[in-house]
């Protein structure tokens, strides 16, 4: 569990400097340089992923059981789901569904955050998607305090809101049917 919470701390760490200390990101950037930052958040962003994922996986091979979810959550998880990749795709691809969801990627994130705890029932489930829905809440408020940027380099398109929804929903399907087994050992459709 220990491995877990570094990378949480790490990942969400990285992620948060925005929120937490602004000032800090651009000192960093006048110091560094952009490219230089954009380097050194990348390389700490990835590190706690990484540690995040192993030490989510150690934690799995002794699971402490917190509750024992009913079938039903699982089929709550799988619909729910069916938001998740589209929004993912939504987040790079500006168009109507950017537009009234104003942060997809956060929102992707806190559905399946949500939706994960509903299915499962360990502690290693309980400080994972907890703690990334409990940091996504609190980006989306801090996002809300900001200032919008717009960036113009991407126009929006009513095609990029096809093309978010096609992927988004393609990917959902080879996930619940194949990926998800492979990368994380269980089958979102065994009940």
């Amino acid at each position: 569990m220990v491995f877990l919470v570094l990378g949480l701390v790490l990942f969400i760490g990285t992620h948060s400097i925005s929120i937490i200390a602004p000032q800090l990101r651009e000192r960093a950037i006048a110091r560094l340089g952009a490219n230089q930052w954009r380097g050194l958040y990348s390389l700490l962003s990835l590190s706690g992923l990484v540690l995040l994922i192993w030490g989510y996986g150690v934690a799995r091979e002794t699971p402490v059981i917190v509750w024992d979810p009913p079938l039903f959550t699982r089929h709550i998880t799988l619909t729910l789901m069916l938001f998740v990749f589209p929004l993912l795709f939504a987040a790079y691809m500006p168009g109507r569904i950017k537009k009234a969801a104003k942060h997809p990627m956060l929102l992707a994130v806190k559905i399946w955050a949500f939706s994960h705890l509903l299915a499962n029932g360990t502690l290693a489930d309980m400080v994972l998607f907890g703690a990334l829905l409990a940091w996504a809440v609190v980006a989306r408020i801090a996002a809300k305090k900001r200032p919008l940027t717009v960036d113009v380099d991407l126009k929006a398109r009513p095609l990029n809101d096809l093309l978010a929804v096609g992927l988004g929903l393609a990917v959902y399907l080879v996930m619940l049917f194949y990926l998800h087994e492979v990368l994380i050992g269980v089958s979102p459709l065994a009940l």
